[in-house]
């Protein structure tokens, strides 16, 4: 008896399902040719419009943040490792040698501070204010349909007063769901007229908030640096005097711009054979009438080839709570630019580029996702998972538990479909009932991931 009276519930929500969105297909036809007139709140529509903008501001900002941050992180193995070469370098009879590695210890210290504090007053700051846009975007779908809902029970119960054979049973039954779905959208359209202006207001302050931290901290970050790189300097002017002049030469290397052999040079003044031109490297200007025509400087090894471009960071999912260690675990990886010096005749080669392709079988990719299995339901496009537990507030919505597998399928009306929602069966009920009819639903996409 359970299990009739369970298939008879599940009959009725499928027929409830089927009617509702026959209902909101024809009123939103009728709209369009005019035919029928449409509820507007202009106030609202505008209302509507700054939040998008908002959302697309914000998302915009936490990404150049997560780059800014990411920077931080390849300048910070940068300099360490700029540090450790120098340490290597420094030979134990110098002077200095304590001070030096101990500006360096600070230097790191003073990296990982400013990185650490970036991610606590910012970054964590940032996904805050985005994680309460995904809700209040759901729920703004949901009114849009639900004034379609709204708008069909007026239309309906108009039409039965207009008729000329009046049913006064049918106009009851028609005031009384006209009386409904005006209560569902009235409470939804409240909440979120109050709502939305609210959240607008509050981006002048977090935007405030946000990049005086930024600035606060970039401020005392190149402050207490400028004091370790003032003792780094008094370091190695000690070395300096100690140890002598702080330049050296090198002999130019010959170039194809040199004159022939067969060409005399003219003399020095006083008879002595021309000295050989030297290249001053220790970045003081070149005195006047000192330069060679000769003589090129050869190049540095970072310009033969640049480092690896930084990763963009990971996608940010729709929680509202995001945990620091989730943050913080963006930047485990280090950065280490690859620094190779070639010769002259290698550098001059063209870099040759190897690509690799799937192999492909008849037009189809191996390996691809099985969409034309049998087993799959007719329309199959891909898999999602969600991410977080949803619970359905409508009858022809999916509820959710994080972890479920859903089987993402087309509209049977495109025009049914409102952004930020996807048609779908659970793979779950799929497998033990094959009956799309019975098992389909909408869910929000931004409480899932897709999956292979």
């Amino acid at each position: 008896m359970a299990e009739m009276g369970s298939k008879g519930v599940t009959a009725g929500k499928i027929a409830s399902n089927v009617q509702k969105k026959l209902t909101r297909a024809q009123e939103k036809v009728l709209q369009k040719l005019g035919k029928a007139d449409e509820t507007k709140d202009e106030q609202f529509e505008q209302c509507v419009q700054n939040f998008n903008k908002q959302l697309t501001e914000g998302t915009r900002l936490q990404k150049d943040l997560r780059t800014y941050l990411a920077s931080v992180k390849a300048m910070h193995e940068a300099s360490k490792k700029l540090n450790e070469c120098l340490q290597e370098v420094y030979e134990p009879d110098w002077p200095g040698r304590d001070e030096a590695n101990k500006i360096a210890e600070n230097n790191d210290l003073l990296w990982m501070d400013y990185h650490q504090k970036l991610v606590d007053q910012a970054l964590l700051t940032m996904d805050t204010y985005l994680g309460q846009f995904p809700d209040i975007k759901s729920r703004i779908a949901k009114r849009g349909r639900k004034l379609v809902d709204y708008d069909s029970a007026r239309h309906h119960y108009e039409s039965l007063q207009t008729a000329k054979k009046k049913d006064e049973a049918k106009i009851a039954k028609a005031e009384e769901e006209l009386i409904k779905a005006q209560k569902v959208f009235e409470e939804m359209n409240v909440d979120l007229q109050e709502e939305l202006p609210s959240l607008w207001n509050s981006r002048v302050g977090f935007y405030v908030n946000t990049f005086q931290s930024i600035a606060g901290l970039e401020e005392n970050f190149h402050k207490e640096m400028s004091k370790l790189n003032q003792n780094l300097n008094d370091v190695l002017i000690s070395l300096e005097k100690q140890h002598g002049s702080n330049t050296f030469t090198v002999k130019a290397q010959p170039s194809d711009n040199a004159p022939a052999k067969g060409n005399k040079s003219p003399s020095p003044p006083d008879g002595s054979p021309a000295a050989t031109p030297e290249i001053r490297v220790n970045h003081e200007p070149e005195p006047a009438g000192g330069a060679t025509p000769g003589a090129t400087l050869p190049k540095s090894p970072s310009q033969l080839r640049k480092g690896p471009p930084v990763p963009p960071p990971p996608k940010h999912t729709p929680s509202k709570e995001v945990k620091q260690e989730q943050i913080l675990s963006l930047f485990e990886d280090t950065f280490v630019p690859e620094i190779s010096v070639t010769t002259p005749s290698q550098s001059s080669l063209p870099a040759v580029v190897v690509e690799t392709f799937p192999a492909t079988v008849n037009g189809t990719v191996e390996g691809g996702s099985g969409a034309g299995r049998l087993d799959l339901p007719p329309g199959f496009m891909f898999k999602v998972q969600a991410q977080h537990d949803y619970t359905a507030t409508d009858t022809d919505e999916l509820q959710l538990k994080a972890g479920d597998v859903v089987l993402v399928i087309p509209f049977q009306n495109p025009e049914e479909q409102d952004e930020g929602w996807l048609m779908g069966v659970k793979e779950s009920d799929w497998n033990q009932h094959k009956e799309l009819e019975k098992c389909r639903g909408v869910f929000p996409e931004n409480f899932t991931e897709r999956v292979p």
